[in-house]
C-alpha cells in the first residue's frame, strides 16, 4: 500500500533521495570532437610558433649586427652600386630571405591541416599562391621604401614626420582598395544567384540599416574546407562575401547568422574604426622608428652611418618586426572584444540564440577548432573568443530578463533607426 505524501509536499514530488528524472542537457561537443580540435592545435602549434619566432629572429639578426649592412651592400653592387640599387636590392633580398625561412614552417602547417581534411589545394596551387603573395609584397613595398629613403635623405633626423602622415594615409587607402585590388589576386568572386538566400541576406542587411553593393560567393573550396563569410569594403565597395564551402555545408539560417555577425562589424563601424586605429598605429610606429633610428648604439650595431644610409634598412626592418610582435597581444585583445560585440549584434538582430549556437558548433567542427584552448594561447594569439565562450555568451543573452528562445528583444522606433545596441564583452567568423 502506497503511503501518501506529507500534507506540505506536492503530490508529484519524488520521495527523498530519489534521483531526479530530468536529464542534464547534452554537451555541445563530444569528447571525441574536443579531442580532435586539441590534437590539431597541438600538431600545428610548434610549427606556427616556430614560424613566428623565426620571422622575428631573422630581422633582429640582420638588423642588429653588421650582417644586414653587408647584405645590402653586396646586393646593391650586383645592380650598379647606387643608393637606389642598394635600397631596392637590399629590400628584395630581405623579403626573399624572410620568405625562404618561412616556407618550411608554412609547408609543415599545411601538411598537418591536410591530414585533418582542411586543405583541398594541391602543391602547385599552393606554390602559385606563395609566388603571388611574394610578388604582391614586392610591388607594394619597393616603391614605398624608395619614398621612405628619399625622406631620410632629405632629413636623417626628421624624416619620420612626413613619413608618419604618409603611413596613415596609405593605411586608409589600402583598407578601401583591398577588396578591389588585393582580394581578387587570391580568389574568384561571383554574384550569388537570385534566390531565397540572397533575398534573405539583402533583407537582413536592409533591416539592419546597412547598405551593401552585392552578395558575392568566394571560391574558397579550391583551397580549403573551412567555413567563413565576411563583409568587406567601405562605402561603394562594401559587399557581403560568403565562402562556397559555407553555402554547401550550412543551413540557410546558419548562413544568415554568420552574415548577421559580419553586419555587426559594419553597424558598429568596426572597419572605419579599425582603419582609423590602424592609421594611427602606423603613424606611431613610424614615429618610434624615427626616434630609434637616431640612437647611435643601434646604428653602430647595424653598421650604418644614419637613417639615410641604405645599410640602415635591416635595422628599420628589425625594429618594425619587434614593434609588431610586442603589439600583437594588445591587438588580439581589442579584436576579441570587437568580435564578441558582433556576436551580440547577431543575436539582437535575429533573436535566434539556438540557431546561433548551432552555427558556432558547425563552424567549430568544420574548421576543426580547439573549442576551449589554453587561456594563455587565447590571450596571446586569438583574434576571436573561444567557441565555448561564444556559446556561453549566447546562452547568457538568451536567458536575459523576459527573453525566450527564438524571441528577439523588443525595439522601439528609435532603436530601429539607430540599430541594435550591443555591449562589448568576452566570449571563426
Amino acid at each position: 500500500m502506497n503511503t501518501p505524501p506529507p500534507n506540505n509536499a506536492p503530490a508529484n514530488t519524488p520521495p527523498p533521495n530519489t534521483p531526479s528524472t530530468t536529464a542534464p542537457p547534452a554537451p555541445d561537443f563530444t569528447p571525441a570532437q574536443r579531442a580532435r580540435g586539441r590534437a590539431l592545435r597541438r600538431a600545428q602549434l610548434p610549427w606556427t610558433l616556430g614560424g613566428r619566432l623565426a620571422g622575428l629572429a631573422l630581422p633582429l639578426l640582420l638588423g642588429l649586427t653588421p650582417a644586414g649592412a653587408a647584405l645590402v651592400t653586396a646586393t646593391g653592387r650586383w645592380f650598379g652600386g647606387s643608393r637606389t640599387a642598394a635600397v631596392l636590392a637590399g629590400a628584395a633580398a630581405l623579403v626573399l630571405l624572410g620568405q625562404a625561412l618561412q616556407l618550411p614552417f608554412g609547408a609543415r602547417v599545411r601538411s598537418v591541416r591536410t591530414r585533418y581534411g582542411l586543405v583541398t589545394q594541391g602543391r602547385a596551387g599552393w606554390t602559385l599562391d606563395v609566388l603571388r603573395g611574394l610578388a604582391l609584397t614586392l610591388v607594394l613595398l619597393l616603391p614605398l621604401l624608395l619614398g621612405l629613403f628619399a625622406l631620410t635623405d632629405w632629413s636623417p633626423r626628421r624624416w619620420w614626420l612626413p613619413a608618419a602622415g604618409a603611413a596613415a594615409l596609405l593605411t586608409a587607402a589600402l583598407s578601401f582598395l583591398h577588396p578591389l585590388l588585393i582580394e581578387p589576386v587570391f580568389n574568384r568572386f561571383t554574384p550569388m544567384p537570385p534566390g531565397e538566400l540572397r533575398t534573405a541576406l539583402l533583407a537582413l542587411a536592409a533591416r539592419d540599416g546597412v547598405r551593401v553593393r552585392d552578395v558575392l560567393v568566394a571560391d574558397a573550396s579550391r583551397r580549403t574546407t573551412a567555413l567563413n563569410a565576411y563583409v568587406s569594403g567601405l562605402g561603394a565597395t562594401r559587399r557581403i562575401v560568403v565562402y562556397d564551402t559555407l553555402l554547401s555545408t550550412a543551413e540557410p539560417r546558419e548562413v544568415e547568422l554568420v552574415v548577421a555577425h559580419e553586419l555587426g562589424h559594419v553597424k558598429h563601424r568596426d572597419v572605419p574604426l579599425g582603419t582609423a586605429l590602424g592609421a594611427v598605429g602606423a603613424a606611431v610606429a613610424v614615429a618610434v622608428l624615427g626616434l630609434l633610428s637616431t640612437w647611435r648604439p643601434l646604428l653602430d650595431a647595424a653598421g650604418a652611418r644614419d637613417a639615410a644610409d641604405p645599410r640602415a634598412l635591416p635595422l628599420l626592418a628589425a625594429l618594425a618586426a619587434l614593434i609588431g610582435a610586442l603589439s600583437g597581444p594588445a591587438q588580439c585583445a581589442v579584436s576579441r572584444r570587437i568580435e564578441a560585440r558582433a556576436d551580440r549584434h547577431a543575436l539582437e538582430l535575429t533573436g535566434d540564440a539556438e540557431q546561433f549556437v548551432a552555427m558556432q558548433r558547425r563552424l567549430a567542427l568544420a574548421n576543426v577548432s580547439d573549442v576551449d584552448p589554453p587561456r594563455v594561447l587565447e590571450l596571446l594569439f586569438a583574434t576571436h573568443p573561444s567557441t565555448t565562450r561564444r556559446i556561453a555568451a549566447a546562452r547568457a543573452w538568451q536567458a536575459g530578463p523576459g527573453r525566450s528562445a527564438g524571441e528577439a528583444p523588443s525595439r522601439t522606433a528609435g532603436d530601429a533607426a539607430d540599430g541594435p545596441r550591443a555591449t562589448p564583452g568576452e566570449s571563426v567568423v
